[in-house]
């Protein structure tokens, strides 16, 4: 039998249908998974995340489409550069608003509005808004194909000596084509795993570099194709000009909050570092700070764990790779933050009347933030190595003073358990709706699709960023 730091009900406490969590566990078998037409859909393969690239791309073939018969956009001599140009723009501007600090946080209060009188159906789907990723993977690969056709089209004019194109402004394209190709490629998943910090480089410092060659483009194809407008009027009326000041603004607006503030900081083992930060900033549960050591360099995102009823917030940093290895063996007195705290998977709880939180190691960081705020009744199933050694016997304890009947599965004592199975019987014992899931992504992935291929609604972080 497990050994739990909190305490199981008597039957005298719960309904005779249900059964305390690892009783659940260690007598009931899973049930079976739904038919192979009703779980298929539910695979991570066929995610909403990548439903929404797929639909980015099908309304991109639809414009193609309509540009190669109707639009009459390629019609003999005259090529609609400046139609192409906006869809450029458009890609990108969707690419980059969707990724937006403040943009995602109306996205998951909108999403999260639904009250829970709702048919689960609905809140199940609405759950699902931190796929928005999708959105900005689609949108970014779209641009780089558009950005290429409008290249084409630009080469193809300029060889063929008609009007409304310069050398130079063909020139820069090509340049601009080659660094968002560049871009694209390092954001590959496989690539992005394995050189995520190349990809981090490429995406800021070559992002940056095509902002600026975005403007020197767009400002000489405008002159390019102004006739007899002035510059200044062809600027003021255009709208590639006008969005890039819009996505210049939106990109500015992190870095605006910018700080080094100082922080204090508690290694309870050399696996974990406990943050604490007091720079007049208390974010909401089920948010994340992004926090840096070198603000040019590299940037980390982690859930605050802000306590009811004081300022400040924490964050839980485990040893994860050489950025966190080497922040928990040499600790710093002050860190950079830039933004605002952002929502993140766990802030869509408020949807569902009882959740059911499974955390492995470190990811009790993101679910303890709601755990201590209840507000909306939870369970926990938390599987680490030694907690009280690892994490301290202050933060277990502040977990059990709000998680009395949590399930803490000590793997140094018991092995490691069958996270679907542990993950289902803490779902039927407790009569939870849903379950969120904040793991490594094999194990997200796994406990994931485990639940919905069951019917059961579940969440867990898509590595999308």
């Amino acid at each position: 039998m497990t050994t739990l730091y909190g305490h199981t009900k008597l039957p005298s406490e719960r309904t005779v249908s249900q059964k305390p969590v690892l009783e659940q566990y260690e007598s009931d078998d899973l049930p079976s998974e739904q038919g192979y037409l009703q779980r298929r859909p539910k695979h991570y393969t066929m995610s909403q995340y990548r439903r929404l690239v797929v639909l980015v791309v099908l309304v991109n073939l639809a414009l193609l489409g309509f540009g190669l018969t109707s639009g009459g956009w390629w019609a003999g001599g005259d090529i609609a550069l400046g139609t192409l140009a906006n869809l450029v723009v458009g890609n990108i501007a969707v690419a980059i608003l969707i990724r937006q600090q403040y943009v995602i946080n109306f996205l998951f209060w909108i999403a999260t509005s639904a009250p829970t009188s709702w048919p689960l159906s609905i809140r199940w789907v609405l759950g699902k808004v931190y796929h928005f990723g999708g959105i900005h993977s689609g949108c970014a690969g779209a641009a780089t194909i558009w950005f290429a056709v409008l290249v084409g089209s630009m080469t193809s004019q300029l060889a063929n000596g008609l009007s409304g194109i310069s050398v130079g402004t063909v020139v820069v394209t090509y340049a601009l084509l080659a660094l968002l190709i560049g871009i694209v490629v390092m954001a590959l998943p496989p690539l992005r795993s394995r050189y995520h910090n190349n990809f981090e480089l490429t995406h800021r410092f070559g992002g940056w570099a095509a902002l600026l060659l975005f403007y020197v483009q767009t400002i000489m194809f405008i002159n390019d194709q102004r006739g007899d407008i002035g510059l200044g009027s062809a600027l003021l009326t255009s709208f590639g000009f006008w969005m890039l000041i819009i996505l210049t603004i939106s990109i500015v607006l992190p870095w605006l909050r910018l700080r080094k503030v100082p922080v204090k900081i508690e290694t309870p083992s050399n696996h974990v570092a406990l943050v604490r930060f007091n720079h007049g900033v208390t974010p909401f549960a089920g948010s994340s700070t992004t926090v840096s050591r070198n603000p040019l360099v590299e940037w980390h995102s982690f859930a605050n764990v802000p306590t009811p009823g004081e300022d400040g917030f924490r964050l839980t940093i485990s040893r994860a790779g050489d950025w966190t290895g080497e922040f928990i063996d040499d600790v710093p007195s002050h860190v950079w933050v830039k933004g605002i705290p952002t929502a993140g998977v766990g802030n869509i709880d408020k949807l569902f009347k009882r959740v059911v939180w499974v955390a492995t190691g470190s990811g009790i960081g993101p679910c303890l933030p709601h755990l201590l705020a209840q507000e909306v009744p939870a369970h926990l199933v938390w599987s680490t190595r030694n907690p009280r050694k690892t994490y301290g016997d202050k933060l277990v304890d502040e977990i059990l003073s709000v998680q009395p009947n949590a399930t803490i599965w000590d793997t140094t004592e018991q092995g490691k358990p069958d996270m679907v199975k542990l993950a289902y019987a803490a779902y039927k014992s407790f009569n939870a709706e849903a379950v969120i899931v904040i793991s490594n992504q094999k194990l997200t992935r796994e406990v994931v699709y485990g639940m919905e291929s069951r019917g059961i609604p579940a969440y867990g972080a898509i590595w999308d960023s």
